[in-house]
């Protein structure tokens, strides 16, 4: 695999873990692996990869119709008119995704993020792209002001994601942006305290044919088992009494712009 794909793609293994905290306690976690993507490379990075496809069927393979439109455009057009609409048009210059891939075509990604750099490499927007099970999607937009260390920011709840979860309600989030290490931990707080804690924390590798062919091994029913162990932890929840809250109709707007906050929820990586 040539230089391009060392520098504009990595792999991380990571590790998964939700935390419900009220009205009762309900913990999992679990291993998976994460590709690291630069949008504009990604045509390169499939041309000089024997394992990883771009829009077509693949044993490992991204499309482009699992984010942002969903409709089969390019991504960076998306993002990128999102940012302008936002005033963070600074923050186009690079844009990479982290996310779950396809694995034997399938795919369901509970949450990506992107992360957009301005001219001079500095991060200047995250973008975190949520999913529900039921085909919704919602994205919240946070501009960067700090650039060392882990970065921390909230917003509103603005999209339903569990029927086991009021809508209401705050997210603070606190991340360490992708580096040797990633780590991401987002906190769902209501008016009587936190609620729920999710978190993904991993460590890099070189995304080479090689190392994805092993985290597959490793992992080979990985994306199935996403899907799998949400409905499976569903079924506990709703064995141990938690309260049902109807599915709301999705934001009219597709993406929340928030600015960041101070929070001082410790996060580090794997």
């Amino acid at each position: 695999m040539t230089s391009i794909a060392l520098e504009q793609a990595a792999l991380y293994h990571c590790r998964v873990m939700h935390e419900r905290l009220l009205p009762f306690r309900h913990k999992f976690d679990y291993r998976v692996f994460s590709l690291l993507l630069d949008l504009d490379a990604l045509p390169a990075f499939a041309a000089n990869s024997r394992l990883f496809r771009h829009n077509r069927f693949g044993l490992l393979s991204f499309f482009d119709k699992d984010h942002g439109p969903r409709d089969g455009s390019p991504l960076r057009p998306w993002v990128e008119a999102i940012l302008h609409q936002h005033g963070l048009q600074h923050a186009a210059a690079r844009i990479t995704i982290f996310c779950f891939p396809r694995l034997y075509g399938y795919v369901f990604n509970p949450l990506s993020v992107y992360f957009c750099h301005d001219a001079q490499g500095r991060l200047g927007a995250i973008l975190y792209e949520v999913k529900n099970t039921f085909g919704d999607q919602h994205g919240y937009l946070i501009a960067v002001t700090e650039q060392d260390g882990v970065l921390h920011h909230g917003a509103p709840k603005q999209f339903h994601v569990s029927p086991f979860m009021p809508l209401s309600g705050d997210y603070q989030f606190s991340i360490l942006p992708p580096g040797e290490k990633i780590a991401i931990h987002i906190r769902h707080d209501g008016p009587e305290g936190p609620r729920l804690i999710a978190t993904q924390t991993g460590r890099r590798e070189a995304c080479t044919d090689g190392a994805m062919l092993k985290a597959m091994l490793r992992h080979p029913l990985m994306t199935l088992k996403v899907m799998a162990a949400i409905h499976w932890e569903a079924l506990h929840l709703w064995r141990k009494g938690a309260r049902f809250f109807r599915r709301p109709a999705p934001p009219a707007l597709p993406v929340s712009h928030t600015r960041p906050i101070c929070d001082e929820q410790p996060v580090s990586g794997e």
